[in-house]
């Protein structure tokens, strides 16, 4: 009896969910999914699941070699700055091949108004120049450096609260999770009467629907772009991500 491969998948992404699930269907594929656990109650992948950190890139690759780990996916987030490079380093020290799957970033089309920042402080320097009232869709742990804004009413939009020792000085908080309707983010835009909208350049079809009601309303974007990433090799969709793992 051929003896099953192990594939750990870096996920926590809708991309993760989706190849754990689709690598079940695979014959002698052992599937191990790894979440970072920031999340309360995260939604969990089918198969294996394991929580929590490897303690850098060292004991990701001793977690490798222990576990006689045969392959590694990094299907991380593409904000998860320190992550990519971490699964690049253990990867290449334990001596297993990596595939990066990873969404297509978004990019403006006609009528967008669009803003690039690298990094939420020049984000912050913008809005105190021309905003009323902005919609942050970020997530808790990306909060803090707009906390400072006064004179402007901040909607912010997370999973779950932010940290109850960060204080606003007019601020609105929506729970919600994704994927979300075009109508239901043109309502919110609409009825906050939001004039700047702040995001991440996460990409993918499930949070998209903001933009294009912003693009329609005539709304400010100012868009994070990606940090770096090391260069592995990566493919963009499910199915090639499969093909890679079938010819392992």
């Amino acid at each position: 009896m051929t003896k099953a491969k192990t594939i750990l998948v870096l996920g926590g992404t809708g991309e993760g969910m989706a190849l754990a699930e689709a690598l079940q269907a695979i014959p002698d594929i052992h599937i191990v999914s790894s979440l970072a656990g920031r999340v309360a109650n995260p939604k969990l992948p089918p198969g294996e699941v394991r929580i929590g950190g490897f303690g850098g890139a060292a004991g990701l690759a001793a977690y490798l070699r222990q576990n006689k780990v045969a392959a590694l996916i990094d299907a991380t987030h593409p904000f998860a700055r320190r992550m990519g490079w971490n699964a690049a380093e253990a990867a290449a020290e334990a001596g297993i091949p990596l595939l990066r799957l990873e969404r297509p970033a978004w990019s403006p089309q006609g009528g967008d108004r669009w803003i690039a920042v690298d990094d939420w402080g020049q984000a912050v320097d913008i809005l105190r120049r021309s905003a009323r009232r902005v919609f942050l869709a970020l997530g808790r742990q990306e909060l803090a450096p707009f906390a400072a804004l006064d004179g402007i009413h901040v909607v912010i939009r997370s999973v779950e609260a932010p940290d109850a020792s960060l204080r606003f000085a007019d601020a609105e908080l929506v729970l919600a999770r994704g994927p979300f309707k075009l109508d239901d983010e043109r309502a919110l835009l609409q009825t906050r009467r939001i004039d700047h909208l702040v995001c991440k350049n996460s990409g993918g079809d499930a949070t998209d629907a903001k933009l294009q009601a912003a693009r329609e309303l005539d709304i400010t974007v100012i868009m994070q772009r990606r940090p770096p990433r090391p260069d592995v090799p990566a493919v963009s969709s499910l199915a090639a991500a499969l093909d890679w793992v079938r010819a392992l």
